[in-house]
């Protein structure tokens, strides 16, 4: 019986010393809890370094593009006064080439009028050499109931032509001048003057379309289709040689002269159709076309 209760006696107290399941867990949980508080620390230390670090370069980012921005506007000054400086180059290059080429009318036309200074004191000298009288006959019987001998008329000086001291640009000018003022026979005459004078000049072909023009306007149509064929066939790639073509259909119309209207009309239409006198002559060949009597 004794025996029975220490033995019971002894469990208790082994019982009463062996640790709990409870306290254990208890523990566990405890030290969980510190590694979960270490990892929180953690975890916000690391956030306050991004936080810092994303400001550091906000700033930094915001201190480049300040740094862009000005060099953008520096480069942007750069090209616009670059851009300023060639436009002002252009300027007066523009400037120099407008001069240069007022220089150059004025150089030509003053070797204009040089030459016809030249051609005038050239037909001054010509003038004033007259051929001496035929000398007398010393052998000659001499009448004393003859009178005296009437002296000498003094030669009759050649007259200047009529382009003498004027330019090929006066000249044509003035013609130019007599024509639009209805003074048809000046007008021929100073463009025929011209074209004798001046035969190559850059004007020479529209001094020809004049005459013909002046035929025109008084109805003389041979004399005009003359004419026109004349700038026709003198002076080939000019701008005159359409508007003579054309103005040659209008003339044989005047005439009756339907083929050969129609003749020059084609040429001016098919040699020169990008030219105003080309699409009036196409224009007339329709209008020919529609008013033709059916065969």
């Amino acid at each position: 019986m004794q025996k029975t209760t220490f033995i019971a006696a002894c469990a208790l107290i082994l019982a009463a010393l062996a640790p709990s399941p409870a306290l254990g867990q208890n523990r566990e949980h405890q030290q969980m809890a510190a590694e979960l508080r270490i990892l929180q620390e953690q975890t916000q230390q690391l956030a306050i370094t991004l936080a810092t670090l994303n400001q550091a370069l906000a700033e930094s980012v915001k201190g480049l593009a300040a740094r862009l921005e000005d060099t953008n506007n520096a480069v942007r000054k750069a090209f616009a006064d670059q851009k300023l400086l060639i436009d002002n180059m252009s300027n007066d290059l523009r400037v120099i080439r407008e001069r240069s080429d007022d220089t150059n009318v004025r150089i030509a036309s003053l070797r204009e009028e040089l030459e016809a200074l030249r051609v005038t004191v050239q037909a001054l000298q010509q003038a004033a050499v007259a051929p001496p009288p035929p000398p007398a006959d010393p052998n000659a019987p001499v009448d004393p109931n003859a009178p005296a001998p009437a002296p000498a008329p003094a030669p009759a000086q050649p007259p200047l032509p009529p382009a003498a001291g004027l330019s090929p640009t006066r000249l044509y000018e003035t013609a130019r001048a007599d024509y639009f003022a209805g003074q048809w026979t000046s007008a021929i005459t100073g463009f025929e003057a011209f074209l004798r004078a001046f035969p190559k000049s850059e004007q020479a072909d529209d001094a020809q379309l004049y005459i013909g023009e002046t035929h025109f306007a008084q109805n003389q149509w041979p004399e005009a289709i003359t004419a026109y064929e004349q700038a026709i066939q003198s002076y080939p790639g000019t701008n005159s040689v359409p508007v003579a073509y054309y103005k040659l259909g209008l003339t044989h119309q005047r005439l009756g002269q339907i083929q050969q209207a129609q003749a020059a009309w084609e040429a001016a239409a098919k040699n020169f159709p990008d030219s105003d006198a080309g699409r009036l002559a196409r224009q007339s060949l329709e209008r020919l076309k529609t008013t033709e009597p059916a065969r």
